[in-house]
Formats: structure tokens, sequence, C-alpha cells
């Protein structure tokens, strides 16, 4: 026995090796064997890489490295190389996630190059390669003893991709750009970049472990299909570490999205994190101005806190969210974020959701977060027993909010509180995994935000390009959908939307903590669908996106330690889906259905659902029709 897991384990190091390097250059593969990256010389003997997927090439021949102000290419084409591999078969198991379990398992080549002697300057850099079944990457790093620093006139790195495939494009909290040809795209674009390049072949660009420099930027010339990296350091410097150059890959959409690869990619959490409990939250921001049917008027106030406490306490809600101007106007420079406002009121509420088992979230904008000293404000919000942070309106540059995220991040693990980063935040990049106090941010356009309409369109694009970069604060579940305006003070356009299809998009949506924007009354109206809110109990034990087309709809499986949750939602168009039920074990189970009703629309009938039961057993398919702008639920317990 013991001779042939001699002979395995030289096998496994004989293909591992046959897959650093050959007379053609350098090649890694994925465990699989399914993805492989290719490192070789161009014409002009720079290096170049390229990616394929099941033997077809999508990334040809591509740059890499950097151009120096005064050293020209590093690495140059006269530069030595050498290489090493290794691979790694592990798990990760996060504080929450998607599942509870995680393969961490990828093959890695290191290219060390070095200068001729005597060059000034930087003098050595290594390019990681790590290519995971999901996925490959790669980053840039300096060692230590490599020379003298030099000013980076640009970073090299290029996505040459082998085709004109189709894009979409992060949009800030606008509507998602695409779908584009490659070759119609001209300019800058924030990533997630995410590509069809054919029928079973998805990718994504975006970066991880974003330490220093300048977050991701891409840019591309009308008519070409290669992009390049725009963002770069401002120098290269001994010790340098560049983020992780990420193209995920999938057979289907859904692949990506249930991919945890950029978290993978950022260091092990230092520290005990165990305090980290995600779960729903309710709002004080979108409730204000409601008006229920026995006259009670919601106010951003305690009697307003207290009965969503109480609400949040009956579900098993773990949060309720203090939104903005709580001690006072949020872009006051004097609204002081410790004793201005209704601090008195806050730290009541503080108590009571202590004794009802609900953790208060505090709103702070950057104007009190840079006019006070930070370091004394969160140490206070911690004493007085807040669960979390909603940090707003954060100024500065790209760069300059990244430092200022990753510090405001610290000092909140510092003082266990989670954190939320809105208004424009620096795009997610796997963090969570290193500090899984971050547990959502508001990288997408929100559902009523900056008075602009959500429509279904954008949800169903969103969850494929800017939900993989990581968890988001999309604020769906508004349940109050009659006709006409509402009378919310923020703002009180109608939401184009199926009640159905609002509590499904609570599910789909990744995030450590789910905000949702309604008040109690609205929310009962509707017992099946609260229910179906109620049963989101995180962290997930496993997650799959069961069914899905980019800009269309998008199906999602979330299992909790008792149930099967089950959501679906579709874009302005009507369909009939067959969703299997293959993620189930063997056996039979009553499946409980929340769909819309038959003549549900997302701007004519948006509040008619009905709920029905069926008898299923693993392997099954279930019909499911989806109005105009609707959604399903199902409930499926063990």
């Amino acid at each position: 026995m013991k001779k042939i897991l001699f002979l395995l384990a030289f096998v496994c190091f004989m293909i591992l090796l046959y897959s650093c390097q050959s007379s053609a250059g350098f090649r890694v593969v994925s465990p699989d064997e399914a993805l492989e990256v290719s490192v070789s010389k161009d014409s002009s003997g720079l290096y170049v890489y390229s990616f394929a997927a099941q033997g077809e090439e999508l990334i040809a021949s591509s740059r890499i490295g950097f151009e120096g102000k005064h050293q020209g290419m590093i690495p140059g084409a006269d530069w030595s190389v050498s290489s090493s591999v290794s691979n790694c078969d592990g798990v990760w198991k996060p504080v929450w996630g998607k599942r509870r379990e995680v393969k961490d398992q990828y093959n890695e080549l290191i290219l060390s190059f070095k200068a001729p002697d005597g060059q000034q300057g930087i003098n050595q850099i290594q390019v990681v390669f790590r290519v995971y079944n999901d996925g490959a990457a790669f980053r840039y790093m300096i060692p230590q003893e490599a020379g003298q620093s030099e000013e980076v006139v640009s970073e090299c790195t290029q996505y040459n991709f082998a085709g004109d495939y189709t894009a979409w494009f992060y949009n800030g909290e606008f509507h998602n750009l695409g779908p584009d040809k490659l070759s119609e795209v001209e300019g800058e674009r924030q990533p997630v970049m995410t590509i069809q390049a054919g029928e079973h072949q998805f990718m994504a660009l975006h970066e991880a472990d974003l330490k220093t420099g300048e977050p991701l930027l891409l840019s591309s010339l009308k008519g070409e299909q290669t992009f390049n990296v725009a963002s770069k350091p401002a120098q290269l410097e001994p010790g340098y570490v560049s983020a992780w150059r990420v193209v995920l890959h999938g057979k289907t959409p859904g692949e990506m999205v249930d991919s945890h690869l950029l978290e993978l990619l950022n260091p092990e959490p230092a520290g005990d994190f165990s305090w980290v409990k995600p779960g729903v939250a309710v709002w004080d921001w979108r409730i204000n101005g409601a008006i229920t049917d026995d006259g009670f008027t919601y106010t951003m106030t305690y009697p307003s806190w207290v009965r969503m406490v109480d609400f949040a306490s009956e579900q098993g809600f773990k949060y309720l969210v203090l939104d903005a101007n709580w001690y006072g106007p949020e872009f006051d420079d004097e609204s002081d974020p410790l004793s201005g406002g209704k601090v008195n009121d806050v730290k009541r509420i503080l108590e009571y959701g202590k004794e009802k088992g609900v953790g208060i979230w505090l709103y702070l904008n950057d104007v009190g977060g840079r006019q006070y000293p930070i370091e004394e404000t969160l140490k206070q919000y911690s004493e007085w027993g807040a669960a979390g942070v909603k940090y707003g309106f954060m100024n500065g540059s790209p760069e300059e909010k990244n430092v200022w995220t990753q510090q405001i991040t610290r000092l909140c693990a510092k003082n266990k509180l989670l954190v939320d980063f809105h208004d424009g935040p620096v795009h997610p990049y796997g963090q969570m995994r290193t500090w899984p106090n971050a547990i959502t941010r508001e990288y997408c356009q929100a559902q009523l935000d900056a008075h602009r309409v959500f429509e279904p369109k954008t949800f169903v694009t969103a969850v494929f390009v800017n939900m993989l970069a990581g968890p988001l604060d999309m604020n769906n579940g508004m349940f109050d959908l009659r006709q006409g305006n509402t009378t919310r003070v923020d703002e009180n356009k109608p939401v184009p939307s199926t009640v159905v299809s609002e509590a499904a998009r609570t599910l789909i949506t990744f995030s450590g903590v789910t905000i949702i924007p309604d008040i109690p009354e609205m929310y009962r109206k509707y017992p099946e669908l609260l229910a179906f809110l109620s049963a989101q109990q995180m962290p997930w034990v496993e997650s799959k996106t069961l069914m899905g087309k980019i800009g269309e709809y998008i199906v999602m499986m979330r299992e909790t330690e008792t149930e099967y949750l089950v959501a679906a939602v579709t874009n302005e168009e009507a369909r009939t889906l067959s969703i299997p039920l293959d993620f189930l074990p063997e056996g039979f189970y009553t499946i409980q259905l929340m769909l819309d009703g038959e003549d549900a629309h997302y701007l004519t009938n948006r509040e008619t659902y009905q709920v029905k039961t069926q008898e299923v057993k693993s392997g099954d398919s279930i019909q499911v029709k989806l109005a105009p702008g609707g959604g399903a639920c199902m409930r499926i317990k063990k």
C-alpha cells in the first residue's frame, strides 16, 4: 500500500512539474485540468500570458509587467527567469459566506525575473500565477533585496481577448453598462467586467487583496478586443505587492456567482471573529413617512425605533439600522457623532435592543468621521453597545478611499463592530475573508436610492456583475407596492416590482446583512412571504445558482440548518422556468410555493400573489410562472 501511495505522489509531482515548464515557456493548469495559463515570450522578447478553458483559448497572448520611467519594461527582454511550482489542497471555513466550507485548491507557478548585473532601480520581480477550478489569478511581487525604487509610467497588464465577445460592466449607482461587443467599448470602465465568450464560456475580470495603490480600472480602444489595466502604483519599491489580477471562469454565469475565489486570494483573518453574526436587519430610512391603517406615522425617532425592534425580535431578525441625521444634519461640520442630535434616544434604543436581542447599527457620515477623531468615535459606539456602523459618502480619490476604508474596517474590528460602506464605496475585493466584519457594501444601484427607479432588468444584471465582487447592500424587500406614490419622505416613487419578486431578491442578493426597507405592518400583510424572510437564518450551509441568464433571470438556492430556500426573479419579461431540484438529498419533500398572482405585473398589479404546496422528490423539476418583473419563492423543510 505504501508503494502505491508513493507512486501516486510521484506521478502527481511529475504532472505538476510538467505543468511548470516546456520548451515553449511555462504552463500551469487547474487541479481539474480544465483551465490553463501559459507564459512565453512574444516576438519582441517580452513576456506574455494566455488563458484557456476546456482547450479553447479565451485570452490570447497578453503583456505582463510594468513600464518604469527610467528602466523601461520590468521585466525586460534581457532579464533571466527561474521558476518554482507548488499546489494547495485545503479548506476554508468562513465565519459566514456562501457555504460552510470552501475548497481552497490551486496549482501555483512563481516566475522569478532578474535584471542583468549592474542595472539600476528595480532589478528583481516575481510574478505569481495561481489556477483554480473556477478561475486564474496573478500578482506582482518585488523582493526586499530588489534594488532601489522606480517611478511607474504604467502597469502593462493586458487582457487580449481571443474573440469579439459580449461584456457587461459595473456602472456605479446606475444600471450596468452593456451588453456591449468588446470592439465597441472605448475609454475607461470599472470592474467587475463580466464576459460571455460562448454558450458555455463565461469570464469576469476583477482584482483581489488590494493592499496599496489605485483600485483596478480598465481601458480599451474602440475597434479592439484588448483591455488594459489603466490603474497603477505610483512607484515600485522593494517589498511591493500588487493586487491579484483575477479572471473568474464558469461554464454558466451562475458558477461565477457561486465562487469564493476572490476571498481565497485574501489572507486568513488575524484574530477571533466569532462575534460576527450575519442576518436580516430592519431599517429606519425608508420607513420615514409611512402611515399605518390605525394612523401611526413612522419617523426616524424613538417611538418608531421601538416598534421596529419589537418586530425584529418577533421575527428573529438580528438588527435595526439607524440611518442619517440621528446626531444632527449629516453634512454639517458641527454635527457631533458622539453628542449631537438624538444621542440620548439612541442610547435608550441601544439598551432596549439589548433587552430584546436586537443589535443596533449607527450611521456615520464621512464629514463626522473626519471632523471628529474616528478612533474615539468608534470606540464610544462599541462601549454604548452598537452592533455595527453604516459609513456614508466617503470623499477622496479612489486610492485615498481605499486607505480610509481599510482603516475604518480595522478600527471597527478592533471594537467588534460590523461595517457597511455606502454611497460610492471602493469595490469589494475579497476582504471579507481577512475582515469578516466587512459584511456588506453598496457596490450597486440600491433600490430607491439617489431618487432613481430600480428596474427589474437592473437586478438580474447586477447579480451577475456587481455581486461577483462581494456582498451587496441593495435594500430589496419593499412590500408597500400599492398603486401610486407612497407617503415616504426620502423617496415616494412606487417600486416597479412584484411583492413576490421583492421577497425573492432578498435571498438572491449575497450579503452578510440583508437590510429590508419596509414597516412591520406591510410585511404582516403577506404572512407567507414574511415567513420566507424570517427563514433566512445565516450563515448559509450551502448556496447554488440553479439557473440564470445575464439581464434576464436568475434562480438561487440557499440552505440553512433546517430547510432549503429557493428564489427566482425575472426581468420585465414574463417567463416559465423548469427549476431542477437535484440539490436535494434522496427522498420525498413538500414544497411551499409563493408565486405571482395570475394577473401580476411589476407596473400595474404588484401586490397579488398565491401560495401552493406540492409533493416532490430529489431529481424532480418544478415549473414556475414568473409575471413581468416578478418572482417566485420556495421553502423546503429538511
